[in-house]
């Protein structure tokens, strides 16, 4: 596990970006083909804008979306398929060989099915990924779920969770928040060969703290990647103030 700190979002953004590029490129020279995972959220804005600009043959490269709420419309402003259609997948120069969104309106259990199906036929090269103010992991709210084998899971959000999307500017509401998703488990993200994390905002800085210098525990999903041997952690100054390494 290493750890970066940009002084601003943009250079966090950009140094975690050219980070997971490169091991993309690698991925590519070797097998010809790249698997990636990609995140979405406020934490997500400056590497995924970085990302799509770095220089990478888009036409070989497989997208899989990480989770999305239970019953959302993708033309909802907080729909995480219509977050990676307009900041990742139109920005690119090229389409991709193949993007695997997540349908939260369809059946869910069916759609674990068919994602985790998907998913499961090859490595994933790199995974992006953040953490959320609770300290979860996609979303796998704590006490998460560490052992189970199903690569896509459904998920109650915790009241934290949901208070974060609204705080985000998500939902006008609280109630408007959704109380279930479809989400990647913790152990397949896990199985990804590179972890690349970007976590912005002193909002933050508590979960960062758990997750790096804390027990690795299921009250603190993120501390999972602790354990991981390729993973690298990208945060601006706020998100690192807690850290005692960096103090």
């Amino acid at each position: 596990m290493s750890i970066s700190i940009g002084e601003t979002k943009d250079e966090m953004g950009a140094t975690a970006a050219a980070a997971g590029a490169d091991r993309m490129r690698a991925a590519l020279e070797v097998n010809g083909v790249c698997r990636i995972i990609v995140a979405t959220g406020a934490s997500q804005f400056e590497m995924l804008r970085a990302l799509a600009r770095e220089k990478i043959d888009w036409s070989r490269v497989t997208v899989f979306h990480l989770d999305e709420y239970i019953g959302m419309p993708m033309d909802h402003p907080a729909s995480f398929r219509k977050y990676l259609k307009e900041r990742f997948e139109d920005q690119l120069p090229q389409p991709v060989q193949a993007f695997h969104y997540i349908n939260g309106e369809t059946d869910p259990e069916g759609e674990c099915a068919r994602v985790g199906e998907a998913i499961a036929m090859a490595p994933i090269d790199v995974a992006f990924v953040g953490i959320g103010e609770n300290c979860h992991l996609a979303f796998n709210d704590p006490p998460a779920d560490f052992e189970i084998e199903t690569p896509y899971i459904i998920v109650d959000l915790d009241e934290a969770c949901r208070r974060q999307q609204l705080g985000e500017g998500w939902f006008p509401t609280f109630a408007d928040v959704p109380t279930r998703a479809i989400s990647m488990s913790i152990k397949q993200i896990c199985k990804s060969r590179s972890i690349i994390c970007t976590v912005p905002d002193r909002r933050k800085a508590e979960a960062v703290r758990k997750a790096l210098e804390g027990t690795v525990t299921p009250e603190a999903p993120a501390s999972i990647l602790q354990n991981h041997p390729d993973c690298r952690f990208y945060l601006d100054r706020d998100a690192a103030s807690l850290l005692r390494s960096h103090a």
